[in-house]
């Protein structure tokens, strides 16, 4: 197997390990496995972070803090910024950032798709009204499913969210 599969197989491991809520242990082992193939490169066990890209950090601070609970835990100027919630730290990298450069094949690194961050909510009805009342962009009117409500909204620079409410506590995201 060439090393790229390896670090494709360890890396897809990792995000669905992340993407279920499971531990990194899984995901460090494999990184583990990738290293006595040939790499000496290894995944800390820890909290994991989110990084979107954003045209304007100020104005991302305040959306994040001012409509969903974040609060800052690091600032470099107006080139980037950590925000947090619960457990999920938010990169946000603004056009001075370093996360924010293009790719060598020329592409550049741009806000939207459809990958998206979901915050598990409580008083769902309440937040949208208010969210709707600050003129807040959503992409979607309310689901209902059985597992609960999700509706999407977007930063001012158009990353997604998912504001998620379950209908049973056990269908809640952070085991809470």
């Amino acid at each position: 197997m060439r090393r790229s599969e390896t670090k494709l197989e360890w890396c897809a491991a990792l995000f669905v390990a992340l993407a279920l809520g499971g531990s990194m242990s899984h995901a460090a082992s494999s990184g583990r496995e990738a290293e006595s193939a040939g790499t000496e490169a290894a995944v800390r066990d820890g909290p994991a972070a989110v990084r979107y890209q954003v045209a304007d950090v100020e104005r991302a601070i305040a959306f994040y803090t001012q409509h969903l609970g974040f609060r800052v835990e690091q600032k470099a100027g107006s080139a980037f910024a950590a925000v947090s919630r619960g457990g999920l730290r938010l990169l946000l990298s603004g056009p001075g950032a370093s996360g924010s450069r293009p790719m060598p094949d020329g592409r550049r690194q741009a806000p939207g798709g459809w990958n998206r961050i979901v915050l598990d909510v409580d008083g769902f009805p309440s937040l949208v009204d208010s969210l709707r009342t600050a003129g807040v962009r959503f992409r979607n009117d309310v689901e209902v499913g059985p597992g609960g409500k999700q509706i999407q909204i977007e930063d001012p620079d158009g990353n997604p969210i998912e504001l998620f409410e379950p209908t049973l506590r056990e269908a809640k995201l952070a085991g809470g």
